[in-house]
């Protein structure tokens, strides 16, 4: 039986993808995001897989749509 996985590494590259665009460091998202920098590096590594609330907070720190990132997730599963 398949059970279809979210890659978390490629959850985490996302969001290493749009902090990076954004010129902003791990240690100022995480400080936005109201969340640990050491959870936000393990996040972007794909050791961690962030809970909807977190993914949210990321997002809006980042001041980017959930639906964007959610778009360009969908858009490198498939490749």
């Amino acid at each position: 039986m398949y059970i279809p996985m979210l890659d978390p590494v490629i959850v985490g590259k996302a969001i290493a993808h749009f902090r990076k665009q954004r010129g902003i460091s791990q240690e100022v998202l995480s400080g936005l995001a109201d969340i640990g920098r050491s959870h936000l590096s393990a996040i972007e590594r794909g050791e961690r897989k962030p809970t909807l609330e977190t993914f949210y907070r990321i997002c809006t720190a980042l001041g980017v749509k959930m639906s964007t990132v959610i778009v360009y997730l969908e858009e490198e599963l498939e490749k």
